[in-house]
């Protein structure tokens, strides 16, 4: 299937994306290059933003590829500083900014169900040697034009090949809840999705039981680059 070589942010409405991408109504054809996006907690504005390409894309799945090297934008502190080297304590409260920069490690696939609250990512070691999936607790994905946008959630789920699990990021979760990031209400519907994705964990199943970490990329597909107005405001046309 041939590949739509330009970003979807450049065009409007479900008709054109149709005409574009050589998809279905409402999805993107393998090889299409969107943008995976999150805003920041309790505020509007984009504060991540990665290019990805389209692996598929139908009514049960949307997955997509980070390749290594991909441009991105990410939360810095305001004096440029990294996030993770503030103390948790200040982590949430302290002035942010964004930035440019590159993806430093392997690439990551992500999958994503529609209406899901998380998302599976899945990492490799060099060689294609597969570490683990990452279970990342967050909004459901609304889609428009130009890709996805979500929320964080802070708490996420490690799985590995062995099928074991374990939480990772508590105590962000807990310092958001101390910031006012997650109220109570969130606070339960975040564990509330979280004791459903280890329900599936545990059951083994889809996307952990689907093969996915034999998967590997089309080697024609170059890495996107990230467009200028990654934080425009789209239409959204589905969710």
């Amino acid at each position: 299937m041939a590949m739509a070589l330009s970003y979807l942010t450049m065009v409007e409405g479900g008709a054109t994306v149709r005409e574009d991408t050589g998809g279905t109504a409402g999805h993107w054809a393998p090889g299409t290059r969107i943008l995976w996006r999150y805003r920041e907690n309790g505020g509007p504005r984009i504060h991540i933003a990665r290019p990805v390409t389209v692996v598929r894309d139908d009514d049960g799945l949307l997955a997509v590829w980070m390749a290594p090297g991909t441009e991105c934008v990410k939360p810095v502190l305001a004096d440029g500083s990294s996030v993770h080297q503030e103390p948790l304590a200040t982590r949430y409260t302290k002035p942010r900014t964004v930035r440019r920069d590159r993806w430093s490690g392997t690439g990551v696939l992500k999958l994503v169900r529609p209406g899901e609250p998380w998302s599976v990512w899945l990492f490799w070691n060099p060689g294609w040697r597969f570490k683990n999936w990452y279970v990342n607790l967050e909004e459901p994905m609304a889609r428009w034009a130009g890709g996805v946008d979500s929320e964080d959630h802070f708490l996420d789920i490690s799985v590995y090949p062995d099928r074991s699990w374990r939480w990772l990021d508590e105590d962000e979760f807990a310092q958001a809840r101390r910031d006012a990031l997650v109220d109570s209400a969130l606070a339960g519907r975040v564990r509330e999705a979280g004791r459903a994705a280890v329900a599936v964990i545990e059951a083994w199943g889809p996307p952990f039981s689907d093969g996915w970490e034999n998967w590997r990329p089309d080697p024609s597909w170059a890495v996107p680059s990230l467009p200028q107005d990654w934080d425009r405001t789209p239409a959204q046309v589905s969710s």
